[in-house]
């Protein structure tokens, strides 16, 4: 259905709510490169409650590791200085939509590689630097769950 992709992030209540969104969703969980947590983490636990065990999860140890594991899946970077809102884009099954880590985001050679598919979500204040990663991904995942199963 849809690969939700976080690039080492660092926050284990954050990683564990989208664990959670994946397991209503019914979306793959790719977690990619060093985390700033253990995957058996107290922190991340609580944060998923008992939903660990309906998440669909993989691991990969680096960004080239990942790719190739999703070569065919079309992949929507997203980046608080994105120029196409997310809303924009039409989703199909088999997307992947790639975080990057709370403190950091993407890099640049990543954005630069799939620059005609960097995406983001409006913050029209134009006062905050970012939103929460784990907002961030449910405000996408489900847009594109919506236009998948046609709600």
């Amino acid at each position: 259905m849809v690969h939700i992709a976080l690039l080492e992030p660092k926050i284990p209540p954050n990683t564990g709510n989208i664990a959670r969104l994946c397991a209503a969703a019914g979306a793959t969980l790719h977690l990619i490169g060093r985390l700033g947590f253990r995957l058996d983490d107290k922190s991340l636990r609580r944060a998923g409650v008992d939903y660990w065990p309906l998440v669909d999860w993989r691991r990969h140890a680096t960004l080239a590791e990942f790719e190739a594991a999703l070569a065919d899946a079309r992949l929507f970077c997203f980046s608080a200085h994105a120029k196409i809102c997310y809303t924009q884009v039409s989703y199909r099954s088999g997307d992947c939509l790639l975080f990057g880590g709370e403190s950091h985001g993407l890099p640049p050679g990543l954005l630069k590689r799939n620059s005609d598919r960097i995406i983001g979500i409006p913050m029209p204040n134009g006062k905050v630097r970012s939103l929460n990663l784990a907002t961030a991904v449910g405000i996408a995942m489900y847009e594109a769950l919506r236009q998948i199963h046609r709600w």
